[in-house]
């Protein structure tokens, strides 16, 4: 009986390594770069990372990213000074561009358009506008610089918060426990298809002795759609006071189609500019996003640096 344990004990264990090989060797998981807060109070990822992401159980979308000295995924560095023509993107996992060989992003597209202009990334997943202006404001000295800033800006996502502050549930992912699960790309991949999910609801079931109720969410009138709405557009007067906009050079980057009347209205009225993606995105013929997540593929990349390079042009 000892020696049929002992040999079923061995041959698990050969399987778990095989396994782990197989997903190492043909990337069915995501590399996670690693998440600092830099000397300026700006959250990024740790500079000089490279790696691969990948999106769906099998594979579906494969990419490579890399992480620049300035810790963002960029296929240059940042160097803006007074001699040259530069333009920044800044914004969320949409600008950070993960989902996309990272010398195909999007900067790079309008590059290879626009000859003699240098465009910096600033993409880091997470981030809203509040995070957005903080990191325009502790980078000043370089944001000076740079002739034109176009930031992204989604109404209900980004404007939960009027004031600046770390979050510090995306840094409880970088304890030395998390980063040292993470290598272990078997439980990375189950942990993607949901299996890792399900031990450990029944493992919290086990210990509670009770499951609890899951909160209805869905109740979602129209008097507490105006009232948030309403926040929202108070936050956005808050940040953009306290960090003393620039309607000159910036420039939002907003879809139309899912931004409230009200607000477009409001930029309008206050001279705020912005370019509305949605006019291509919504008139393309084929898809503008990835079939397993909403993030633009490469179409959609192409039509989002086409609307700016208009724009600039």
């Amino acid at each position: 009986m000892k020696k049929l344990f002992f040999k079923s004990f061995i041959y698990f264990v050969l399987i778990l390594v095989l396994l782990e090989l197989i997903i190492r060797v043909f990337h069915l998981t995501k590399d996670y770069p690693v998440r600092i807060i830099d000397d300026f109070g700006v959250e990024k990822w740790k500079p000089n990372q490279s790696g691969f992401s990948v999106t769906g159980n099998r594979r579906q979308n494969f990419s490579e990213f890399r992480i620049n000295s300035s810790g963002f995924n960029s296929y240059r560095e940042f160097t803006p000074s007074d001699d040259k023509k530069e333009i920044a993107l800044v914004g969320d996992s949409f600008i950070e561009g993960f989902h996309q060989d990272y010398n195909s992003s999007i900067g790079k597209k309008i590059e290879n358009t626009l000859k003699g202009i240098e465009v910096y990334e600033y993409g880091y997943a997470g981030y809203d506008l509040a995070d957005q202006f903080n990191l325009m404001h502790q980078y000043k000295k370089d944001f000076d610089y740079i002739d034109f800033v176009f930031i992204g800006i989604e109404f209900h996502t980004d404007l939960k918060r009027g004031k600046h502050k770390i979050i510090q549930d995306r840094m409880k992912l970088e304890s030395p426990l998390y980063r040292n699960l993470r290598k272990i790309k078997l439980l990375t991949y189950m942990n993607s298809i949901g299996a890792v999910d399900a031990l450990k609801k029944r493992f919290t079931q086990l210990i509670s002795f009770r499951i609890k109720e899951k909160k209805n969410e869905k109740v979602n009138t129209k008097s507490s759609l105006k009232e948030m709405n309403l926040d929202y557009l108070s936050n956005f007067n808050e940040l953009v006071k306290t960090y003393n906009f620039d309607k000159e050079r910036f420039i939002f980057l907003l879809e139309e189609a899912q931004t409230p009347d009200a607000f477009i209205n409001y930029l309008e009225k206050n001279n705020y500019k912005f370019i509305d993606l949605s006019q291509d995105l919504t008139k393309a013929k084929v898809p503008t996003t990835l079939i397993y997540d909403k993030h633009w593929n490469n179409h959609g990349r192409a039509l989002v640096a086409k609307s700016i390079i208009e724009y600039l042009k």
